[in-house]
């Protein structure tokens, strides 16, 4: 019997690494956010909020990286088009804890494992999206 397992999670330093990339591409825009980062479990790791930041914001990019994580797929059009038609899904999964379908989550995958999340929150959700894409840009860069 197996009585314990090894398993990747993210570390303190990408995880504030992926919120400072983020934030830079929010004040870029010219948009405040707040950045939710959350371990493989779900339990957060870091999270910012940028002076500006909807107060709303705080709860949206929680449940987006929540959201992503949980279910391994990023928020917004990955999760409509899975439950778009199904209403049972479509109806049932709105009164999850902690879900949340607008765009701006997006699991974190290194080495083809989910290490955590990020949510962003502070704009459209197309302004999120590339916020949290320009965070995740950075698993794509050489080390330095």
């Amino acid at each position: 019997m197996r009585t314990s397992i090894s398993k990747q999670t993210i570390s303190s330093e990408l995880a504030h690494a992926l919120i400072a990339a983020a934030e830079r591409e929010g004040a870029a825009i010219g948009l405040p956010i707040a950045v939710t980062i959350v371990d493989e479990a779900g339990v957060l790791k870091a999270f910012s909020r940028m002076d500006g930041a909807a107060l709303i914001a705080v709860t949206a990019s929680r449940k987006k990286a929540l959201t992503a994580v949980g279910f391994g797929i990023p928020t917004g059009e990955s999760w409509h088009n899975f439950i778009k038609d199904d209403p049972i899904l479509l109806h049932g999964a709105q009164h999850l804890d902690d879900f949340i379908l607008l765009g701006g989550g997006s699991p974190i995958v290194v080495d083809g494992a989910v290490i955590g999340a990020i949510g962003v929150s502070g704009g459209h959700y197309h302004q999120d999206e590339r916020c949290v894409a320009a965070a995740l840009a950075l698993l794509a860069a050489p080390a330095a």
